[in-house]
């Protein structure tokens, strides 16, 4: 991944949609706020999308819709995941509507974000650092 793109996964706000009315940001080599911190607990979690796959936008709308909701269906066959509807927005006014998911470990998110060609996602454990993660 080259320089310029790794700024902007570093720039980017992700945030958290916590019900109708509000928002948590979470930011990279940051602990997480504490509204999401009181949702966490002890678990794991990871902001993901779907969306974009390798950082590209060749896709149609309705092709990165189709393969947003695979990933929620995948998601939610897991028993324990607990989802909320999420959004990164990077500086320069791009976004991908994302999923923040408590529950999954690494190993799925990896197998995941792989599945749907992302170059990275953002993760982390219990209340501790945001972590982005580089697949490639």
């Amino acid at each position: 991944m080259d320089k310029l793109l790794l700024d902007a996964f570093r720039a980017t706000d992700y945030l958290v949609c916590l019900d109708e009315v509000e928002w948590a940001g979470i930011r990279i080599d940051q602990p997480l706020p504490s509204s999401l911190q009181a949702l966490v607990g002890a678990r794991s979690w990871g902001f993901i999308t779907a969306w974009n796959p390798r950082a590209e936008t060749t896709r149609t709308p309705a092709d990165h819709l189709a393969a947003q909701r695979e990933l929620l269906t995948a998601l939610r066959a897991w028993p324990e995941a607990v989802i909320h509807p999420a959004i990164g927005i990077g500086r320069t006014g791009w976004s991908e509507p994302s999923l923040f998911v408590i529950g999954p470990d690494v190993a799925l998110l990896d197998t995941l974000a792989r599945h749907h060609r992302q170059l990275a996602y953002v993760h982390g454990q219990a209340t501790g650092i945001a972590y982005l993660r580089l697949l490639e």
